[in-house]
């Protein structure tokens, strides 16, 4: 029996969600040039007018927007509302110096909650459930998103945050947490955790959602057979809202985008050519329900795909599938979004050649972070001990910087090889896609 939380919308016709579309995305382009100069002139130099806008039809006519626009733009300069009105931000880990911070109207957070309540619900949620969010709270979206959706659907919910896994397990078998939502990876430390001490007996889970962090079908069936749960994807970004943006439904086989609140495109990442359903591309979300933070063509850099299948569930929003990689240089690890370019700061900072590379790896499926940094001559003519020193100085610079510990190596001048002259910066060992 398949739960909805909003059944009228979840399962409605497709020429109904297209209304919905057309009527939402021209106010929302009104909206936008009206209040924010920053898309106006984007609009003008594209030489698009809000008029010309008339239907879904008309999307591939705006400008994209990408993250180097949120960074211009930081602090105020995408906000569609004035700030007497937004009650809240979220933000997410930006590169060097500027994050993207995303502005909410108390709307916006009704909205939001609402999605990430339909993800809940898909997943088997009722207001009898006792709902355990793992995410982390503060700044990060995680937390907030299930946290507003878990009091929309009326469960009992457990803001436990993440970490101090001697806790989470605690509470989740005084209390009886029947669905744990948290990053796979964290997910599949807590399976094991379980299963060393041989608690398997006294959880009482019965499903699992799992997002921010790319996650393959084999951690999936893993996570699965130790905690005896249905485990399910959900995605979002914060630039667009947070999780809630598309979830999975039992079917298990893709994300149902929210269309009622996000119209999805694929594009050709190098053209920025629209391609059919069905094509593996980079995904744009046009957000056309947001008072605060409306982002129009937004290009989110993740590749995957988009059907239109008729989904047994019921539910009729077009799916995503599993983001397929990216279209930048962005890792994520752990749940945090970390770029090269951050690693690069921190070391030119510190006097090092623009030498090194990151390896990531999966052990017991959590991430590892490794960095090997070449040294200049002088560095490598320095005592071990002074050379275990700089290390210790790099992962703690490293660690205020991206937010999560990376193990350092200080290795000789021209030993990190290069190829056609350009270093290989990244090896991700990881298999995710």
């Amino acid at each position: 029996m398949e739960n909805y939380y909003q059944p009228e919308i979840e399962c409605a016709s497709r020429e109904q969600i297209r209304a919905w579309q057309d009527e939402h995305l021209v106010k929302t382009v009104h909206h936008v040039y009206k209040n924010v100069p920053y898309y106006r002139n984007l609009m003008d130099q594209k030489g698009v007018t809000p008029e010309d806008i008339k239907s879904v039809d008309d999307l591939h006519k705006l400008p994209f927007l990408t993250k180097d626009d949120l960074r211009e733009a930081y602090p105020y300069g995408l906000v569609a509302m004035p700030l007497s009105d937004c009650v809240r931000i979220q933000s997410t880990s930006g590169t060097t110096g500027r994050r993207v911070v995303a502005f909410y109207t108390q709307h916006d957070i009704d909205l939001w909650d609402e999605c990430c309540a339909r993800a809940i619900m898909a997943a088997g949620g009722t207001k009898d459930d006792v709902v355990h969010v793992s995410y982390g709270y503060g700044l990060f979206t995680g937390g907030p998103g299930l946290n507003g959706g878990s009091h929309k659907v009326g469960s009992l919910t457990l803001p436990m945050s993440s970490g101090n896994t001697d806790r989470q397990i605690q509470f989740m078998t005084d209390l009886g947490s029947t669905i744990l939502c948290c990053t796979p990876s964290y997910a599949a430390y807590l399976a094991e955790t379980i299963c060393e001490r041989g608690l398997q007996d006294q959880i009482k889970l019965k499903a699992g959602i799992f997002g921010a962090e790319a996650w393959s079908e084999e951690m999936r069936q893993d996570i699965q057979n130790k905690l005896g749960i249905k485990a399910y994807d959900i995605y979002g970004l914060t630039e667009i809202s947070g999780p809630g943006v598309s979830f999975e439904c039992s079917e298990q086989t893709g994300m149902h985008i929210n269309e009622d609140h996000f119209i999805a495109e694929i594009i050709d990442p190098n053209t920025g050519e629209v391609l059919p359903d069905g094509e593996k591309g980079e995904l744009v979300f046009t957000s056309i329900t947001k008072e605060a933070f409306p982002l129009l063509r937004y290009r989110t850099r993740d590749i995957c795909v988009l059907t239109r299948e008729k989904c047994s569930c019921g539910r009729t929003h077009v799916k995503m599938s599993k983001p397929m990689g990216r279209s930048d240089d962005m890792l994520i690890v752990k749940g945090v979004n970390v770029f090269p370019s951050q690693i690069e700061t921190v070391l030119l900072g510190k006097g090092y050649p623009a030498n090194y590379q990151i390896t990531v790896s999966r052990e017991n499926n959590s991430d590892k972070l490794d960095v090997e940094v070449e040294m200049t001559p002088e560095m490598f003519s320095d005592s071990m001990g002074d050379i275990e020193t700089r290390e210790a100085e790099l992962v703690a610079a490293l660690k205020a910087m991206l937010g999560i510990y990376a193990k350092v190596h200080l290795v000789a001048p021209k030993t990190i090889a290069r190829s056609e002259g350009k270093a290989v910066r990244i090896i991700d060992n990881r298999k995710l896609y």
